[in-house]
């Protein structure tokens, strides 16, 4: 190697990094690490290995030494490691940071990166003995401060006050408070082990409290959802007693936890007991165990048998639920015989599980092989006549449509204002009960006059409020209200609908594809012409005949088996239709329009869409579903507010000490259903029914009225339902066979009922519309209804046949000389002309050869028909879905 690139031998003590060291010093740079350069001079000088060694480490010690600085002012730098005195060579060591000691050594002094975040064992340590002594603490706290409840403290509560629409109290409460504390020895041991087998196994051994029912419960108000009641028979005593506080909250349930560990510790189990079944609710206003046996069985509560003591254990889980009257005011799914199935069930159970659990013997078990059975509910006498139905229609509307709970309800304090007139309400009852004692004679006509069952409701088109209704007889005496659902099929009274869905959407165009023919519509007006023969083949819009499932076409009959219009095409135009009350015509409308338009006309008018059945179907045209009065009265009530439709409502305001909690305005605003058109043109065709054709019993005098009769296949059920502009009354008539004793209620038939023939909408309903309204109106200034703009397009505007017309040739002729053409609003019998169909999308013709009427699925005489064999009509059914809230009307 030449000399110029020798290196030059580095001095002791340091080598070329002390050089740089002093070098960095004298310049204020700080010197370069050891071995940046890479060379192997840089690890090892000419001054031999240890002391170039010691000379690197002093390096790194001084840079440590002043980052460990920063890092002191900083607390987030690494401190540097100082010498342990161990002298020069490779043993290093770290020196305590400089500077005072910190109380809570967090972040960790001498630890590095995330470590210095890690909290060590004995910090981990103390916080978890710092938390649970703090818990216990507070529990401790909790425990001292708390009181245990007392059954008979809490067997206080306030009365609900109902008003009338003019501010006048209706009644003084909202049922009964009807609880008796009675003594432990007074309760069954029965009673007491139904109870432990139901809810509580571990009653008797248990310290009060269920550690997972709280973590549960806990979670479920974490996650958002419904809060969850105790899960032991001592919670649940502590939550019944607390009557003060009904809020669903953390805060209380931590309340409620201390409570019941408190009542655990402290109270003897018979005296947990007998607090529970002397405040626990069972339903029909009987809170406590004495009160609910004089209730459902009319026995003090010392004398239950065991079946009797399993079914008031199944009514704890929810009354609403599990009563088998039902309770459809709260909730459409809680029907009498969803209610008695649910409780047959639960009864059952409760008693195996008492056999499981040595409370019972299988001996004393097999005395009891049947459910036990129940009397009908009983209000007190403040809710007699009308004002129990009332009552608990203005219930139905505040649990469906408020924040207030059935819990709150129950403990009362609140002040309710209805929208009922107390005057309308005595003229409705007035009218109903004239024409029962006038007409109604089941003592003459046992056969055929009893079950005889009325049902009405008024509502104001211009607000929706309901201004009254007609339950039944008494609500003490008949449970079922009957101006809300109650299974009865409405007829005729629905074919408004199927004009108005004519009129706003149209009929579909037979040649375009079912796509298009969805878009491309025509108007139809009320002129249009339609076939009005009786036993009509109809037909899809496609032109093709419709069949049942077993392939069998589909006929619709007329009332009375009469065709109308004028042979041989018996063209009727909708107008006429309506007035005479005829099927076909609307009935292949409404397979023109679409059944899913019918619907939505229906819906957008005020009806619920769970009481619209067999929507599938021609029949559905004509009524065969089943809403309730209140609906069919306010549905009405949109058109006679020229389309703009507001849901029937029973409360204006509710108050709760002083201050108003519940503003129906604040809620609630009208919506557009129809257009003005469609609306005063259906009103403009209604008013001919009432001036000149089957609701000519319900005109009033100087007012203008328009209005539907409707009577059901089977005469089972007859309707009217009419208004003027200021109001909208529907009236209904069925019998139906409720003897608490039937558990499957039937519709029966009114061949015969009241004197008459049959029963139509024509008569007694129309007969009651009449006499309420006009005692109803007095005093009110008529209006006139506005006049309707044309609308639509005539469809199926032929020219009128000749009298004789020319035969044609077709085997399936019968009688080549048809009758003579009478007048459009002529009614004729049921002739049977040959008739030839040359355009399968003709409706206005219709064929009559080759076919086996026996064997057609025939449609209903104004307005009822078993829709399908699919589909079997199930008068027991007694449909609870058609009302106001989904099973509450108003």
């Amino acid at each position: 190697m030449s000399e110029h690139r020798r290196k030059p031998p580095q001095p002791q003590g340091g080598g070329r990094a002390a050089a740089r060291r002093g070098q960095s010093a004298s310049s204020g740079r700080r010197a370069a690490p050891p071995g940046a350069t890479g060379s192997l001079s840089d690890t090892y000088g000419a001054g031999g290995e240890e002391n170039h060694y010691e000379g690197r480490a002093a390096s790194r010690r001084a840079s440590q030494r002043s980052t460990g600085m920063a890092a002191g002012a900083g607390g987030g730098r690494r401190r540097a490691a100082e010498p342990t005195g161990r002298g020069p060579g490779r043993g290093r060591g770290r020196a305590a940071p400089p500077g005072k000691k910190r109380f809570i050594d967090y972040p960790r002094a001498g630890k590095y990166g995330a470590m210095r975040w890690v909290p060590s064992w004995r910090q981990v340590t103390g916080l978890l003995i710092g938390f649970f002594g703090s818990l216990v603490a507070a529990a401790g706290i909790g425990y001292a401060v708390v009181a245990v409840p007392n059954a008979a403290e809490a067997a206080t509560a306030q009365n609900n006050v109902y008003y009338w629409s003019d501010g006048s109290q209706m009644v003084a409460t909202g049922g009964e408070v009807n609880r008796q504390i009675i003594a432990y020895e007074k309760i069954p041991k029965a009673m007491r082990y139904a109870v432990m087998s139901a809810e509580n196994k571990t009653f008797e051994t248990d310290s009060g409290v269920d550690p997972m029912g709280i973590a549960r419960a806990v979670v479920n108000m974490a996650k958002g959802g419904q809060t969850q009641g105790g899960s032991t028979i001592t919670q649940q005593y502590v939550k019944n007693a607390m009557l003060d506080d009904q809020s669903q909250t953390l805060s209380r349930k931590v309340k409620e936890l201390f409570i019941s560990v408190k009542v655990g510790a402290s109270v003897d189990k018979d005296e947990i007991m007998r607090g529970y079944l002397n405040t626990a609710y069972f339903g029909r206003g009987a809170y406590g165990l004495q009160a609910a046996a004089r209730t459902y069985f009319g026995v003090d509560a010392e004398k239950l048998n065991p079946s009797q003591c399993a079914f008031l254990a199944a009514v704890l889980k929810g009354a609403t639920y599990y009563d088998p009257a039902g309770a459809t005011s709260i909730d459409p799914a809680a029907t009498s015989q969803a209610n008695t199935k649910r409780a047959t069930e639960r009864w059952i159970w409760i008693f195996n599980e008492m056999v499981k659990d040595n409370h019972l013997s299988a001996a004393e078990r097999a005395k009891y092989p049947d459910f036990p059975k129940i009397q009908r509910p009983r209000s007190n006498a403040q809710l007699g006549g009308q004002i129990g139905y009332l009552v608990d229609t203005a219930k139905g509307y505040i649990l469906n449509n408020t924040k207030i709970t059935q819990k709150q309800l129950e403990q009362g304090g609140f002040e309710i204002h209805t929208t009922f007139d107390k005057d309308k309400v005595k003229e409705l009852e007035k009218a109903v009960n004239k024409v029962r004692k006038e007409n109604i004679k089941p003592d003459l006509r046992p056969d055929t006059d009893t079950h005889v069952q009325f049902g009405g409701a008024s509502v104001s088109p211009k607000s929706g409020a309901i201004e009254a209704i007609y339950g039944g007889e008494d609500a003490t005496k008949h449970f079922t209200n009957n101006a809300d659902v109650t299974g009865a099929q409405v007829g005729s009274v629905f074919k408004p609908y199927v004009l108005a869905a004519a009129m706003t959407w149209g009929k579909r165009d037979p040649d375009l594809d079912p796509d298009q023919a969805q878009d491309e519509r025509t108007i139809v007006s009320p002129k249009s012409l339609y076939n009005g023969k009786n036993n009509l083949k109809i037909r899809d819009y496609n032109g093709e005949i419709w069949t049942n499932e077993e392939g069998k076409e589909w006929l619709q009959a007329n009332d009375g088996d009469e065709s109308y219009g004028s042979a041989p095409k018996y063209q009727i135009d909708l107008r006429e239709a309506m007035r005479v009350s005829a099927n076909s015509p609307y009935v292949q409308l409404g397979m023109d329009v679409g059944l899913d338009r019918v619907k939505e006309a229906a819906i957008e008018a005020g009806l619920k869409k769970d009481s619209l059945t067999g929507t599938g179907f021609p029949s559905f045209s004509i009524g065969i579903s089943d809403p309730s009065a209140i609906r069919m009265a306010g549905s009405y009530a949109t058109f006679a507010a020229s389309g703009k439709q507001n849901d029937p409502f029973s409360v204006k305001t509710v108050e709760y000490e002083g201050l108003t909690v519940f503003d129906h305005d604040e809620v609630s605003k009208p919506k557009r259903a129809f257009t003005a058109a469609v609306a005063d043109n259906v009103t403009d065709v209604l008013k001919t029914v009432v001036d000149e054709g089957t609701g000519t019993s319900a005109q009033l005098t100087g007012r203008e009225v328009a209005g539907k009769t409707g009577t059901t296949d089977g005469n089972k059920s007859a309707w009217f339902v009419g208004y003027t502009p200021q109001l909208s009354t529907a009236i209904s008539m069925y019998r139906m066979d409720d003897d608490e004793s039937n558990k499957n209620r039937t519709f029966l038939e009114m061949y015969g009922t009241g004197g008459q023939e049959t029963i139509h909408g024509a008569s007694f309903p129309a007969e009651i519309w009449h006499d309420y309204m006009e005692d109803a109106l007095k005093g009110v200034e008529p209006e006139d209804f506005p006049e309707p703009e044309p609308i639509g397009v005539i469809v199926n505007d032929d020219p009128d046949p000749t009298p004789t017309p020319t035969p044609t040739q077709s085997e399936e002729e019968e009688d080549p000389e048809p009758s003579p053409t009478p007048t459009e609003s002529e009614i004729l019998p049921s002739p049977s002309p040959s008739e030839t169909c040359t355009n399968p999308f003709d409706t206005t013709c219709e064929e009559t050869g080759g076919t086996d009427t026996g064997g057609t699925d025939v449609g209903g005489t104004d307005g009822g028909v078993t829709a399908s064999p699919s589909e079997p009509e199930d008068d027991s059914r007694g449909n609870q879905n058609g009302g106001l809230f989904g099973g509450n009307d108003g």
